[in-house]
């Protein structure tokens, strides 16, 4: 385990840290400001430093203010790791195993955590939204630059709620007049006139995420307010045809569910001064058997075009669960291993024609 209080040699750095050499292992030594609560970096009961040495086979001593990583394959990522803590911290944000976990990943990949987990989008409520990847920092870096964003990944990547966050945000910002948000009812087949109750109760089972996300963002009690006003317009996609959407943040949520056809007729609704983003899970299809996804066939279509950006996230942006990075990536292999079985027999049969 981690130890407090052990033999130290003098400081070489105040952030990072400088290799040593002690017997034949190798030493890196970090000092922490001396203005930042050791209990913050360290974490209660030491659970934060608890989580670093489970992720190396370094030996990590803590005595005052000064980190000493001695041996293990990787010491300067340790020194790095507590480096980009100690930062983070100094920007504000509030250290978890989570962020633990999250920075080693960035830096393991060349990323820089305090870019990624210090990007603020939107405070609201008491919280802050902010990326958690190095890949929803290039989305919602592409949401600012592009026109027209589509975010392909799996469930749990923050696809909708960090573009609903950004349409939120624009609102206040008055870079907007109003956000749009739509997604298909495929579910229901589109036969909402079977479904008993008024036209918003058929179809609010459907639309509920959005409104969900939206409480999170926006005080509750002003969105009905908002939403008669049409500030914020909550819709089926059919709604959408005919229109000429100017000023608008528009939002096409599980996308994968239009047809080529809808997701045409979507994407011209755009008008002067808006913005689209449309999100969607192509592994998570509900059209009937046969049907071709507009989301599928639309990157074939418009990948290349200027101010058109294709963000594809994957199980390592899942911010939910852990279990759920998991989950994915079992279905993943699973489908893999599924689509070889299938495919050999047709590559025999066109190897005897």
């Amino acid at each position: 385990m981690a130890a407090r209080g052990r033999q130290m040699t003098e400081s070489k750095s105040s952030r990072g840290g400088t290799p040593a050499k002690t017997g034949a292992r190798a030493q890196m030594k970090i000092v922490v400001p001396d203005d930042l609560p050791m209990v913050a970096l360290l974490g209660s009961g030491d659970e934060l430093l608890a989580a670093v040495e489970k992720a190396f086979d370094s030996d990590i001593h803590v005595r005052g203010n000064e980190i000493t990583v001695t041996g293990g394959s990787e010491p300067e990522l340790v020194a790095e790791l507590f480096a980009s803590l100690v930062e983070l911290l100094g920007k504000g944000t509030v250290l978890t195993p989570d962020v633990v976990e999250r920075s080693l990943s960035m830096l393991r990949h060349s990323g820089r955590p305090a870019d990624v987990l210090s990007h603020d989008i939107l405070s609201s409520r008491g919280r802050t939204i902010r990326p958690k990847t190095v890949n929803q920092k290039r989305y919602v870096d592409a949401i600012d630059r592009h026109t027209v964003v589509f975010g392909i990944g799996p469930a749990g990547t923050g696809k909708t709620y960090l573009a609903m966050a950004k349409a939120v945000k624009a609102l206040q910002e008055k870079q907007v007049n109003r956000i749009i948000l739509t997604r298909p009812a495929v579910e229901a087949g589109e036969r909402l006139g079977f479904l008993p109750g008024t036209l918003y109760e058929k179809i609010d089972p459907y639309l509920r995420p959005l409104y969900d996300a939206l409480h999170d963002m926006i005080d509750p009690a002003s969105i009905p307010q908002l939403m008669q006003a049409g500030t914020i317009e909550v819709a089926p996609l059919a709604y959408m045809r005919g229109r000429t959407l100017n000023d608008s943040f528009i939002i096409l949520d599980e996308a994968q569910n239009t047809s080529p056809e809808q997701m045409k007729m979507f994407l011209t609704r755009l008008g002067f001064g808006s913005k689209i983003v449309v999100t969607g899970d192509v592994t998570q299809v509900d059209l009937p058997s046969g049907a071709r996804s507009g989301l599928a066939v639309v990157q074939d279509i418009l990948e290349g075009i200027d101010d058109i950006y294709f963000c594809r996230l994957s199980s390592g942006d899942v911010v939910r669960h852990r279990l759920v990075t998991d989950i994915v990536d079992a279905y993943e292999r699973f489908d893999a291993a599924e689509e070889s079985v299938a495919g050999r027999p047709q590559r025999r049969e066109r190897g005897r024609r």
